[in-house]
């Protein structure tokens, strides 16, 4: 992101980061609102049930972002005691790429809309600002449910997977999970193409969601 503004581009870098910001404290949101409807209240009670991005926002996080392009929003603290469904982990963790998902569909759909009703082109500040929601939402979900480390893929396969399984998945994942990650997110940083499949899938996602 930085070399957005070396190159002079501080409208888009402005964008981007507050559309990274918003992104980020709707899916933790999502999570704490979902945990709060099946039964557990810890993330109310430690001031997460909250839209304020404040409460969501890690600063190293968010410096990650804008150095190296991949960054992270504090955890929403769950109990999973206090859930008694055995699908209410897996509901939690779905809950935050699907606040994503929703934020994208909107975003596509006004960005339509406003393209046909000649509201702005598509080179004004608000298609641009909508383009970029929507691109950072398909994203966010979309490397959310990558099943490994400490990613919500990872609770949801847990739960789809049978019980043998399930217990070999959770052993290798917290064993090799989170290292196989930083790895991947490493290669990425030093200019190998790891994540170009999900930004290729999210474009294709797009006529799916489109509507208007």
């Amino acid at each position: 992101m930085l070399s957005l503004l070396y190159n002079g581009q501080v409208l888009v870098f402005g964008i981007i980061l507050v559309a990274i910001i918003f992104s980020l404290t709707l899916h933790e949101y999502g999570h704490a609102k979902s945990a709060k409807m099946l039964g557990d209240d810890t993330a109310e009670q430690m001031g997460r049930l909250t839209l304020n991005p404040a409460a969501h926002v890690d600063p190293l996080g968010l410096l990650m972002v804008v150095l190296v392009g991949f960054g992270y929003a504090k955890p929403v603290p769950i109990n999973p005691n206090k859930m008694k469904q055995s699908w209410a982990g897996a509901a939690v963790a779905a809950a935050g790429p699907l606040m994503n998902l929703l934020l994208a569909i909107l975003s596509v759909n006004l960005l339509l809309w406003g393209l046909k009703t000649n509201a702005f082109t598509f080179s004004d500040p608000p298609a641009i600002a909508l383009t970029i929601l929507s691109q950072i939402n398909l994203l966010l979900m979309l490397f959310n449910l990558i099943p490994m480390g400490p990613l919500d893929g990872h609770y949801i396969m847990s739960w789809l997977l049978p019980p043998g399984l399930r217990n070999q998945y959770d052993y290798f994942n917290s064993r090799y999970g989170s290292l196989i990650f930083i790895g991947l997110i490493l290669l990425s940083v030093l200019g190998v193409p790891i994540f170009h499949f999900l930004m290729s899938f999210s474009a294709a996602l797009i006529p799916y969601i489109s509507f208007v």
